[in-house]
Parts: structure tokens; C-alpha cells; sequence
């Protein structure tokens, strides 16, 4: 049985890698790493994060892709 991904809820502390607003998204890797946007960032690089594979986590669900 494969286990299944998580991340943790996203924190009033979690900041946009770009601008350092409030992160709003979470981008895991496909390579391990993660990235945290907030909206206006990540709508800026969902296609690009969808193409290397990324699995994109909103603040809502941190179960949910998008």
C-alpha cells in the first residue's frame, strides 16, 4: 500500500519565498524540496511547478492539490 504525502498546515509565520508575504501555497518538489508562494506568486508559477512534477498544496487543505 503506498503511504500518502502530507504537509503541515501553513503558519501565520510561513512567508512567500518571492516577497516574503503571507504563504499561501505550498509547492513540494518533485525532487524533495518544497517552495512556499502566496497567491499572486503562486498563480504566477502554478503551470511551471505542474510541469516539473510539483504537487501544490493550498493553506485550506493541506491534504488537497490544485
Amino acid at each position: 500500500m503506498p503511504g500518502t504525502l502530507t504537509s503541515p498546515k501553513l503558519t501565520a509565520t510561513d512567508r512567500c519565498d518571492r516577497c516574503s508575504a503571507a504563504a499561501r501555497v505550498r509547492a513540494v518538489l518533485a525532487t524533495g524540496g518544497e517552495l512556499l508562494f502566496c497567491g499572486h506568486h503562486a498563480k504566477e508559477h502554478t503551470d511551471r511547478l505542474r510541469e516539473m512534477g510539483a504537487t501544490i498544496v493550498t493553506e485550506d487543505d493541506a491534504t488537497a492539490t490544485i
